[in-house]
């Protein structure tokens, strides 16, 4: 067992809080940890109150931790002696020490099981030691962050030294010191980002890169050093990031490493460096700026450093690194909606002002000035600050107020991340929340925490771009070329051409037009020479897109159509940021820039200021929607309306995607209740029409069951509609009551036909959804609507195991109440009847083989479809609902991840095979809602354009697309795995 005790009754660290949270329920909050002491013994309980009653920081800490921080608060509950240890402990000497025992029991360790245990409770001890005095204000924000950083190394360190012991027992390398496997082994790791600096974060991932010498090794005679050193990498990981009963360590990103779409994990340093000399990239170079050689040859890592040092460290003064950092930059704000500084919500890593702008400010003058001063070439942010005053980059003051922003962020930082272990950045998004916050963090409401917060954001975002007025990007030193001019002008288009246009004297000679021609919408002077005056932006935004000449085309038509420009143009002129977002549109998402095209009054829902806010939920959307239809004065009118109202929440929705405002998550729900919200108004418009016909069958009842995407709330914007309408009636009087009398299953088949027609028919403003009913019972062959006693027997007697498939996601959106409890009912008892596991099993991977011959599985980027793809996510959750849900009915749910959740927590599916598929099926779906959008056919990566590839990175948080590519390779092959032994039985 790992202990960290100085001495019983010596409450050293008790005694040494000089800080903790102000509780928002003390009354709650002392109920909880009262609670927590009823749990342990008498003797540790009794401990526990002496201490809180003693000292009145300990006090205010563990209730803040019991009222705010469910993760510390399961750390302390998990083990009291080890909570009062760390109490009574002195932090300085206990830390050495837990690191020190950590690091023997590693190394006495016969088995990876002994290895994870040993550096799972390592973990557990030091992360809530180094909380306890984070919170405590025993030790400053840097201190714990080396603390953390130190944690990290050794648990690296420690798994490589025993994987290595254990190659040396086989034979396969030959140490000179058995103790020191890694000496002179030619393996070297780099710790990358905040490790290499010393500036980990509580819930950082580690970023690792993994390099080998091809022939300075210890490597036994007959063993392939690339094999063998892939093999050592991918241990480490497992190491280190798979979960187990005792959690896991850290989560191990080793795709920094060059080229990673087609590298193994593990690189030789000769392909390694070849690969910087050639293809080398400016974000590579500041990110080489951290690493450190943090475990296996010491030597070889110094080594590799010095022989990477000129792709990182120019010669010359590198003012060029200068405009592509802040384009890192300003791309990560635009795409994620931080480019205001704000409290709620306001992302304090990448946000305005933010951690992100205070590393770039240093790095950014490191790559600058590096190559001629090797003094700047140091790894800690508020290290480089210092040596960039000493050198007299920057002034006392400024690195004063950095380093003060910078300690204050990082510990707004750490305090998120202590609530729940999540690699979180941003504040909540509602006030009560932030209040609640603000006290966990030690203020006394949230008007003083958002005082200091904004100060510091605002003085980071003055030294950052005052450092960056300079930048060549910006439009103000665009070349002064004449768009007036047309294609005559050589001029412009040699300018045209360099900014990337494959036409531009076709692009010259539109721009002559926008700016000669009498557009309707530039007709008043002030709106014509506001649009004169952003034409020059517009254009570089264009030239940037995915299909610069088609992006020009796409604005033409969308500025021919424009009928009232001038607000909209004026808006532009002033906001930089909505030019760039236009552009976003029209250049990489065609379905998005035809619709603005044919509808520029869409336009009108990016200049609400709820654009960038929280997302509507369905009770605002039933409200914006009967807003939209009240005054129509025709079933046409009002079919017109709701299409418009579904392109507008359509384009809209597209947008924050594109942007990056919405979560895929939230995009998908948000898709949905459009969807939803529109299906209940059309089911009771179609059926006050109808009845005004045919009148009404006695007790007459109609549902209607979203299947497929929408029946699970996972919808993207190209999502048709998979429907099911059920219906009942009095069956002892089947004939409706009006004119034009029907008898009930011709009435209701009827009704369904008109309710499609309203889904499908194209108006002036296009078609609203288009709809699919093959889900329904016998599929073509059988009835558009089905009885619901009659739906009841097919699906006991009839249905195939891949409709009661489907039906796991079948979701009433609109009936009455009772009707709807009844159809669920009748769903709820399908799925929820004893089936035969190996049948079922059978069935599954059966359809899945179909499939996978029907449609192919080979293409890596058709996400739905590929092996290891959504399908093969979304059939283990089928799976495992129909063979578990007649023990355990709480299992099942609509909801994919909600499904695999229920599984994991009933014992039905490991959690490491959960963490597999959680992560896949967020980053599938996170890059399908931009797919969807800006791609009309199969996706080829080789021929897109550089716009969408850099989103489809930034949405995945990923350097660039070939680590993107890498990621989603090595993800459906995890998946593929889990699904042949959770589906086939086997690994």
């Amino acid at each position: 067992m790992i202990s960290a005790a100085t001495g019983e009754g010596q409450p050293v660290l008790a005694a040494r809080f000089v800080s903790g949270p102000q509780l928002f329920d003390a009354a709650e909050a002392e109920r909880r940890f009262a609670g927590w002491l009823t749990d342990i013994t008498p003797d540790q309980a009794s401990a526990l109150q002496a201490m809180v009653d003693q000292y009145p920081h300990a006090r205010s800490i563990l209730f803040g931790i019991a009222e705010a921080s469910p993760y510390l608060f399961d750390l302390i509950r998990a083990d009291a002696d080890r909570t009062l240890r760390l109490l009574r402990g002195d932090p300085d000497t206990a830390f050495d020490r837990l690191i020190a025992q950590a690091s023997d029991l590693v190394a006495a360790a016969s088995s990876e099981a002994d290895v994870m245990h040993a550096l799972r409770r390592l973990k557990s001890e030091a992360a809530l030691m180094t909380a306890l005095c984070d919170i405590g204000g025993v030790w400053p924000v840097m201190r714990v962050t080396r603390a953390l950083t130190d944690l990290a190394i050794t648990s690296v360190q420690s798994a490589i030294r025993f994987l290595l012991t254990q190659e040396a027992a086989r034979g396969r390398i030959l140490p000179p010191d058995p103790a020191k496997p890694e000496e002179g082994s030619g393996l070297i790791v780099f710790a990358m980002g905040k490790m290499g600096a010393g500036e980990l974060n509580y819930s950082s991932d580690i970023d690792l890169i993994v390099f080998f010498e091809l022939e300075d090794h210890t490597l036994a005679e007959d063993v392939e050093p690339n094999t063998f050193f892939v093999r050592v990498a991918q241990g480490m990981s497992r190491l280190l990031q798979q979960r187990t009963g005792d959690g896991y360590v850290f989560r191990v990103d080793l795709r920094l490493r060059p080229d990673p779409a087609s590298t193994p994990v593990a690189v030789s340093t000769l392909s390694a460096l070849h690969y910087y000399e050639r293809e080398g990239r400016t974000w590579e170079r500041a990110a080489m700026i951290k690493a450190l050689p943090c475990a296996g040859d010491a030597k070889a890592g110094e080594r590799m450093l010095a022989d990477i040092a000129p792709f990182v460290w120019r010669k010359h003064l590198d003012f060029a690194a200068l405009a592509d950092v802040h384009d890192m930059k300003r791309q990560m704000q635009t795409y994620r909606g931080q480019s205001e500084i704000s409290v709620e919500g306001h992302n304090v890593k990448v946000g305005r002002g933010g951690i992100r702008e205070i590393e770039f400010f240093a790095q950014t003058q490191q790559l600058i000035a590096g190559g001629r001063h090797p003094e700047l070439r140091v790894r800690p942010t508020l290290e480089a600050l210092g040596i960039l005053t000493d050198s007299k980059w920057i002034t006392a003051d400024v690195r004063d107020e950095l380093t003060v922003a910078y300690e204050f962020l990082r510990r707004v930082e750490h305090r998120l991340q202590m609530i729940a272990d999540e690699q979180t950045h941003a504040l909540p998004d509602e006030v009560d929340a932030v209040e609640r916050f603000a006290r966990f963090f030690g203020y006394d409401s949230r008007e003083a925490f958002a005082r200091d917060l904004l100060m510091h954001l605002n003085c980071v975002q003055g030294h950052y771009a005052r450092l960056f007025e300079g930048d060549a990007t910006d439009d103000t030193h665009l070349p002064a070329v004449d768009y007036k001019a047309g294609a005559a002008d050589q001029r412009l288009l040699e300018h045209l051409g360099k900014l990337g246009f494959r036409k531009p004297a076709m692009v010259a000679q539109t721009v002559q037009h926008w700016m000669t021609d009498d557009y309707r919408a530039l007709r008043i002077d002030s709106t014509r020479q506001a649009f004169l005056e952003f034409v020059p932006a517009l254009i570089v935004g264009l030239a940037n897109a995915e299909d610069p000449d088609s992006a020009v085309n796409s604005f033409d038509r969308f500025l021919e159509a424009l009928q009232r420009g001038g607000r909209l143009i004026s808006l532009l002129s002033q906001n930089r940021d909505l030019v760039a977002l236009v552009a976003l549109v029209l250049g990489a998402a065609p379905r998005l820039a035809d619709m603005l095209a044919r509808q520029p009054q869409l336009v009108d829902g990016l200049i609400d200021p709820r654009f960038f806010g929280a997302m509507p939920d369905r009770g605002e959307l039933s409200l914006r929607l009967a807003a939209t239809l009240e005054d129509a004065n025709s079933y046409e009118e009002f079919l017109d309306r709701l299409r418009l109202f579904g392109q507008e929440s359509l384009f809209l929705i597209g947008t924050r995607i594109l942007s990056g405002t919405v979560t895929a998550p939230q995009a998908s729900t948000a898709f949905a209740d459009v969807a939803e919200g529109i299906a209940q108004t059309l089911h009771g418009l179609v059926l006050d029409q109808f009845v005004t016909q045919h009148g009404r069958v006695k007790d007459q009842e109609t549902a209607i069951v979203a299947m497929g995407r929408l029946g699970s709330r996972e919808m993207t914007a190209s999502s048709d509609l998979d429907l099911i309408l059920i219906y009942d009636f009095d069956h002892d009087a089947p004939d409706s009551d009006g004119a034009r009398s029907l008898h009930g299953a011709q009435y209701f088949a009827r009704l369904t036909q008109r309710l499609i027609s309203a889904f499908t028919t194209r108006t002036n403003y296009g078609v609203l959804y288009e709809v699919d009913m093959r889900l329904r019972p016998s599929g073509r062959s059988g009835p558009l609507a089905s009885r619901i006693d009659s739906f009841a027997e097919y699906q006991e007697t009839e249905a195939w195991t891949w409709e009661h498939m489907a039906l796991t996601r079948a979701r009433v959106i609109s009936a009455s109440p009772a009707f709807r409890d009844k159809v669920e009912a009748v769903i709820r008892d399908v799925l929820t009847r004893p089936r035969d596991h190996t049948i079922i099993a059978n069935d599954v991977a059966e359809m899945r083989q179909a499939i996978a011959e029907e449609k192919g599985e080979d293409d890596l980027w058709d996400l739905k479809y590929a092996a290891g793809g959504i399908v093969d996510i979304e059939f283990i959750a089928q799976h495992l609902q129909l063979v578990h849900a007649a023990e355990h009915p709480d299992i099942l749910s609509v909801n994919t991840q909600q499904v695999l959740e229920k599984a994991t927590k009933l014992g039905i599916l490991p959690s490491e095979s959960f963490d597999v598929l959680r992560r896949a099926f967020r980053l599938y779906h996170d890059l399908t809602q931009i797919l969807r959008l800006c791609v009309s056919e199969g996706f080829k990566p080789e021929t897109a354009g550089a716009d969408l590839l850099r989103m489809l990175a930034r949405v995945s948080n990923e350097p660039d697309f070939s680590s993107l590519e890498a990621r989603v390779r090595e993800m459906q092959l995890d998946v593929r795995q889990v699904f042949r032994r959770v589906v086939e039985g086997h690994a």
